[in-house]
């Protein structure tokens, strides 16, 4: 799929042409794009109207205000959606796919009361053992798998809920989830270690050093993070080293529990810059070196595929 990396906009003669329009809705966030069959963005949105803070009879409409310009009274347009929105508290609980399976599964049709959309939604993904689950995530790793379709190895996703996922044959075979970002958020901002830390500053000899540590010795980690504390108050521990540690202890133990997924294979991290950054400064660590995408670009490029495969079965 073609894409640009600037946004296209251009909204004349649009009516005249086919377009359709991608949606990623998140747990806090609502992303959407106006794009056309070859694959540009016309247009772009985004608001804070996430699936936390809506009711399912919000969302149509909540969808409607944003994309509202784009679409025409004379004929009604495709809407294909990732994410959140599929989930039991958000437009419509769409079925999981089991995992193996491919990362772009048919998408399912939502009731909507207003003619001018038709409204898709991609599955998620859950693995039956280990549990787990992904929404919104295997729209990326579809979207990768179409750009290197004879891809071998483990794509790393970091976030909130990070995923590392193995991938062969163009297949989902096996996943697993950590709650490192929302551990990193709880412990700096809600824990004591808070009166120690500036997320806003930053060591990267302390970073590797807490890595390291994390990674040879987890057991030893819940005593190391009130140490942040202590050397703050004893030592005059910076803002910024404790929470590069604090990271530097957080994907160490993600590292150690993962490395029979990672180690001794070609690794892809999907994401924004500055935590893949942190992701590949780790790998590196650890002697394996890793590729970075970017997260949207290959959102839309999974969206794509979706928009495609209903197309044609339509």
């Amino acid at each position: 799929m073609s894409h640009n990396s600037n946004y296209i906009i251009n909204n004349s003669s649009t009516s005249n042409k086919t377009t359709w329009i991608a949606v990623d809705w998140g747990t806090s966030r609502l992303r959407v794009w106006h794009m056309n069959k070859e694959g540009d963005i016309l247009d772009h949105r985004s608001c804070e109207q996430g699936m936390n803070n809506l009711q399912p009879s919000d969302f149509e409409d909540v969808l409607l205000t944003q994309i509202a310009p784009w679409l025409s009274s004379n004929s009604t347009t495709k809407v294909l959606a990732c994410g959140m929105l599929g989930s039991r508290q958000g437009w419509m609980e769409v079925s999981y796919v089991t995992a193996p399976c491919p990362a772009a599964t048919q998408s399912m049709q939502v009731t909507t009361q207003d003619p001018r959309i038709e409204v898709h939604i991609c599955p998620g993904i859950k693995q039956l053992s280990p549990a787990d689950v992904m929404r919104g995530e295997e729209t990326q790793v579809a979207g990768f798998i179409a750009s290197q379709p004879n891809f071998s190895g483990i794509i790393c996703l970091p976030g909130t809920h990070a995923k590392w996922v193995l991938v062969d044959n163009a297949q989902v075979t096996h996943f697993q989830t950590f709650l490192t970002g929302e551990l990193y958020a709880l412990l700096a901002q809600q824990s004591v270690l808070r009166h120690s830390i500036d997320t806003h500053q930053w060591d990267d000899q302390c970073f590797s050093k807490a890595l390291k540590q994390s990674i040879d010795e987890p057991q030893s980690i819940s005593a190391k993070l009130f140490s942040l504390r202590a050397q703050a108050l004893l030592n005059n521990l910076h803002t910024g080293s404790a929470n590069a540690a604090l990271s530097g202890y957080l994907i160490g133990l993600e590292l150690a529990s993962s490395k029979q997924l990672w180690k001794g294979r070609q690794v892809v991290i999907i994401g924004e810059s500055t935590l893949a950054k942190r992701y590949s400064q780790a790998l590196t660590l650890c002697e394996v070196s890793s590729s970075q995408q970017d997260s949207e670009k290959l959102t839309l490029q999974g969206l794509a595929l979706a928009y495609h495969q209903l197309s044609f079965s339509s």
